[in-house]
């Protein structure tokens, strides 16, 4: 079993996806994966394995390594929706990585860091897509809202 692989850009990141299983049979298609992200962006890394049935101990090292590939290049590693059959800790050699519980989570919390304002949803296969509006935005558009009710009521006052 492999695995297949997606990358996509955000304005401020990559997501690399993937799905099947991360063995020791699909190290070098995922090192691939990786390559292929480092050469097509400058930004953070969210790796998300929403779709990934599991991995081996050689999967979480070459998850590890990239993470170490990725900050050599000045950039990060972050995980989402980790396989349910453990977490990342091949052999804490690698940099900090954090893990979220979905990429929708993850893709929250990074443009918190980045302050952004965008609300993300998850479908019913577990990808992220942008939903919804920011809290800041509401609180924009409602401001918004209430100087044009007051400026109405105003205007009819006068």
């Amino acid at each position: 079993m492999t695995i297949e692989w997606r990358y996509t850009t955000h304005q401020d990141l990559g997501v690399l996806s993937l799905a099947g299983f991360l063995g020791a049979d699909a190290v070098a298609r995922f090192t691939g994966a990786v390559g292929w992200a480092l050469a097509r962006g400058t930004k953070p890394v969210i790796l998300d394995l929403t779709e990934l049935r599991g991995w081996s101990a050689g999967g979480q090292l070459a998850v590890a390594q990239a993470a170490r590939q990725l900050a050599d290049k000045g950039r990060s590693l972050e995980l989402a929706a980790i396989p349910s059959d453990g977490s990342l800790d091949p052999d804490g050699s690698h940099p900090p990585i954090p893990v979220h519980c979905d990429l929708a989570a993850a893709l929250v919390a990074h443009q918190a860091v980045t302050g952004q304002a965008r609300e993300w949803r998850t479908d019913e296969a577990g990808r992220a897509e942008p939903g919804g509006t920011s809290p800041e935005a509401r609180d924009t558009r409602e401001r918004k809202q209430t100087r044009k009710q007051h400026e109405r009521r105003d205007r009819e006052g006068q």
